[in-house]
C-alpha cells in the first residue's frame, strides 16, 4: 500500500501563507474604509493646506463615498471569500468533513480580531493620519474596480426605484451648519467646549437663518422726538434719553421723518450758543431736522447676516424695520446685532433694567414675557423652540391658543408655565420650571 500524502507539504504552507496574506488585505480595506469615512473633512483641508499630498488626495476620494466604499467593500469582500475559501480547502485536507465547521470558526475568529476589530480602532482613532497613509493605494483600487463599481451602482439604483427610492449620492445627508452645530453641542455636553464658546460660534453660525424681526426692538418701546416740539423740550428729551441716536417723528410716530444724532445735536446747539454769531436767545431758533439724518429703513424679513453687512457698507448702525405694507415695526442697530454673537453689551449708559430671569427657593424661574426665546435658552441653558414665537409669551399664547389669564398654568415642550402677572393682553411675567 502506498504512503498517504503528507498533510504538511509545500501546498500547505503556501495556502496557509495565501490565508495570512489575505488577512492583512482584508485588515487594510476594513481600516481604509473606516478612516475614509471617519476622517474629518475639515482637518483633512488643514492639512493639504500645509502642503499634505496624503491629506489632498484623501480629500478627492472622499468628494464621491459611494464609489469609495463600493471599490473597498469589493476588494475586502474578495478577499474574505476567497481566504474562507483556502482555508476550507486546507482544513478539509487536514480533518476531513469536520474541517468545514473547524475552518469557519477558526476564520470567524481571526477575520473580526484581525481584519476588523483591530484595524477599525486604530483607523477610529487616528482617522486623518491613516486616510492620509492610505490615499494612494486606495486610489488605484478605485481606478481598477471602477467598471465594476460602476456596473453595481446602476444594478442597486434601479432596485432602489423598484422600491420607491431615489438616491442622489450628490446630497449631504447633513449641511455644513448642523455639522458644526451638532459637534459643538456634543463638546459643551462632554465639557470640552465651554457655554460661553458654544453660545457665540452658534450664534455667529444663526445670522443667516434669523430674521432683524426676531431681535428688533419693538415700536412701543423706542424712544422718539417730535420735531414739532419746542427746541427746548427736544434739548431735554435727547440729554435725558441713553441713546446716542434717537427717531424724530411728525404729527404721528408712524412718520418718521429723520434720526438725530446726539454729536450733530451738540454741535447744532454750539454754533447758536457760542458761534461767531451765537447768542443764547438764539437757542430758540433751533429747528431739529436741520441736523436730522434721512431715516434708513429696513424690511422686517431681512437676515441678520444680511443686515450687518449692509451696515457695514453703508456705514450706518441704526435702521428702522418696517412691515411689507410699509408700517413701523421697530428698530434694530449693529449692535443688536453682535450681541447675537457675543451676548449682552452695556456701557455706563445704559439702563439696567431688572434681571431677566430669576430664580425661586423653590426651583422655579420667574422670567419676563418680553424675554425672547432665544435669550432665556441661552441664560438658562434650555432648548425651547423658537420656530413659531419669539418671545416667551408669544410662545405661550402660541401653544394655548388662547390669551390666558393670570394663574392659568400649562405644560408644554417639558416646561410647566404659569403666568404670574399680565397687563391688558399682554403676559408680562411668567413662572416656569422644567418638568
Amino acid at each position: 500500500m502506498d504512503d498517504p500524502t503528507p498533510i504538511l507539504d509545500a501546498a500547505f504552507w503556501i495556502t496557509a501563507a495565501s490565508i495570512i496574506g489575505l488577512l492583512v488585505l482584508s485588515a487594510f480595506f476594513s481600516g481604509s474604509e473606516t478612516a475614509l469615512t471617519a476622517a474629518s473633512r475639515g482637518k483633512l483641508r488643514a492639512q493639504a493646506d500645509k502642503g499634505s499630498p496624503g491629506a489632498a488626495r484623501a480629500l478627492r476620494i472622499t468628494e464621491d463615498n459611494e464609489r469609495l466604499i463600493g471599490s473597498v467593500l469589493l476588494g475586502n469582500n474578495l478577499v474574505n471569500i476567497l481566504a474562507a475559501s483556502l482555508a476550507t480547502a486546507l482544513f478539509t485536507r487536514a480533518f476531513g468533513e469536520s474541517g468545514v465547521a473547524l475552518a469557519t470558526l477558526v476564520m470567524t475568529i481571526l477575520v473580526l480580531i484581525f481584519a476588523e476589530v483591530l484595524p477599525k480602532t486604530y483607523a477610529i482613532t487616528n482617522a486623518e493620519t491613516a486616510a492620509a497613509r492610505v490615499s494612494r493605494i486606495i486610489a488605484g483600487v478605485i481606478l481598477v474596480f471602477a467598471p465594476i463599481v460602476t456596473a453595481v451602482r446602476a444594478l442597486v439604483r434601479q432596485l432602489l426605484k423598484v422600491f420607491g427610492v431615489e438616491t442622489d449620492p450628490d446630497t449631504h445627508i447633513l449641511s455644513v451648519h448642523e455639522e458644526i452645530a451638532g459637534a459643538l453641542a456634543l463638546g459643551h455636553q462632554e465639557g470640552v467646549v465651554e457655554k460661553e464658546q458654544r453660545d457665540r460660534l452658534l450664534g455667529a453660525l444663526d445670522l443667516d437663518t434669523r430674521d432683524v424681526e426676531e431681535i428688533m426692538l419693538h415700536r412701543s418701546e423706542i424712544q422718539m422726538i417730535n420735531a414739532d416740539d419746542p427746541p427746548e423740550k427736544i434739548l431735554s428729551e435727547c440729554l435725558a434719553s441713553p441713546h446716542t441716536r434717537l427717531p424724530v417723528y411728525k404729527s404721528e410716530p408712524e412718520n418718521i421723518v429723520g434720526v438725530v444724532h446726539a454729536k450733530d445735536l451738540l454741535r447744532a446747539v454750539d454754533k447758536l450758543v457760542r458761534g461767531p454769531d451765537g447768542d443764547v436767545n438764539d437757542l430758540g431758533k433751533f429747528d431739529v431736522m436741520g441736523v436730522a439724518m434721512k431715516p434708513y429703513f429696513v424690511p422686517d424679513t431681512t437676515s441678520l447676516d444680511e443686515q450687518m453687512r449692509q451696515f457695514l457698507k453703508l456705514r450706518t448702525h441704526f435702521g428702522l424695520v418696517i412691515d411689507e405694507y410699509g408700517a413701523l415695526r421697530g428698530l434694530i442697530t449693529l449692535e443688536d446685532i453682535l450681541e447675537e454673537i457675543v451676548g449682552e453689551i452695556t456701557d455706563e449708559f445704559d439702563v439696567h433694567d431688572e434681571q431677566l430671569i430669576e430664580r425661586t427657593t423653590d426651583g422655579h424661574f420667574l422670567i419676563d414675557g418680553s424675554a425672547t426665546i432665544r435669550d432665556v435658552n441661552r441664560l438658562a441653558d434650555w432648548s425651547l423652540p423658537d420656530e413659531e414665537a419669539n418671545t416667551l409669551a408669544g410662545l405661550v399664547i402660541h401653544e394655548a391658543q388662547m390669551i390666558p389669564e393670570i394663574g392659568q398654568v400649562f405644560s408644554f415642550h417639558g416646561f410647566r408655565f404659569e403666568v404670574m402677572a399680565k397687563d391688558q393682553n399682554r403676559l408680562t411675567k411668567l413662572k416656569v420650571r422644567p418638568l
